[in-house]
């Protein structure tokens, strides 16, 4: 069988699997603190048919001769670029301006996430929209806010303040944020939280505007960082290499057909 056969095999799907990645990119375009992936590829093991040779007294060297067996998916990366802020008037809606997580506590242990939509429960703990509890930069959660509590508010440095029922005015907690070394190396497990893995690096908790952590914004979150027309763009790129993967295979379909035709 021709290479080239198995080449645009590769190719096709290596395409499909970027296509695949672009259309989670635009599905979560209004997706609260998303982080847009991107595929690489490289290319497969190409097989030599003269090896190089170097140069003698009386002839020069010469080059290696090979043939591409194809390409293959490289990597998934995930691009942590910061996203567009959009304002909610919300006190509890908080947007990350710079580095880091916000940190929560789930049944399965500890989570990180860029969206910062949260909500008080009956018992007037800070959690999202999963209900997991919002974890101070003390390490404890959850934070809890009385329901009788006015005039509530959060610092840049995540300063949790508000007054009391008794009037007096309360700002002993104060929000988590948790740094990583590689934080392109996180996995998501969806609900767009972020779970530690062997190469992200440990989680660092750190108070915010402190040790290169980002600052908390309130009353806004931050939106997801897919560019539409980017997405588009990479969305044709994609489209027509796979169209051309498609082109190699019949043409060298219709090569097979013709030397199976030479016996008639």
């Amino acid at each position: 069988m021709l290479r080239s056969m198995y080449a645009g095999i590769s190719g096709m799907k290596g395409f499909q699997t970027k296509l695949d990645v672009v259309g989670n990119n635009i599905s979560n375009v209004n997706t609260s603190g998303f982080k847009k992936g991107r595929a690489t590829f490289q290319d497969l093991l190409s097989q030599t048919t003269t090896g190089a040779s170097g140069p003698t007294d009386n002839r020069g060297g010469v080059n290696p001769s090979q043939v591409g067996l194809g390409s293959q998916l490289g990597s998934i990366d995930d691009i942590h670029t910061q996203g567009s802020s959009q304002t909610t008037d919300n006190p509890l809606d908080l947007q990350l301006e710079g580095d880091g997580m916000f940190v929560l506590d789930t049944p399965d242990g500890r989570a990180y996430t860029r969206a910062g939509n949260f909500y008080l429960d009956s018992e007037g703990n800070m959690v999202n929209s999963d209900g997991y509890y919002l974890v101070g930069s003390d390490e404890n959660s959850p934070l809890n806010i009385p329901e009788d509590a006015t005039s509530i508010s959060i610092e840049k440095d995540g300063t949790v303040t508000y007054v009391d029922g008794e009037g007096d005015v309360q700002d002993d907690q104060q929000i988590g944020i948790a740094i990583f070394s590689n934080p392109e190396g996180l996995e998501k497990d969806g609900g767009s939280l972020y779970l530690e893995s062997n190469n992200s690096g440990a989680p660092d908790l750190v108070e915010p505007e402190s040790e290169g952590a980002a600052t908390i914004v309130s009353r806004a979150l931050e939106m997801s960082n897919v560019d539409l027309a980017e997405e588009f763009t990479e969305m044709i790129t994609a489209q027509r290499g796979f169209q051309a993967n498609t082109r190699i295979i019949t043409t060298s379909d219709e090569i097979l057909q013709e030397l199976v035709n030479l016996k008639r």
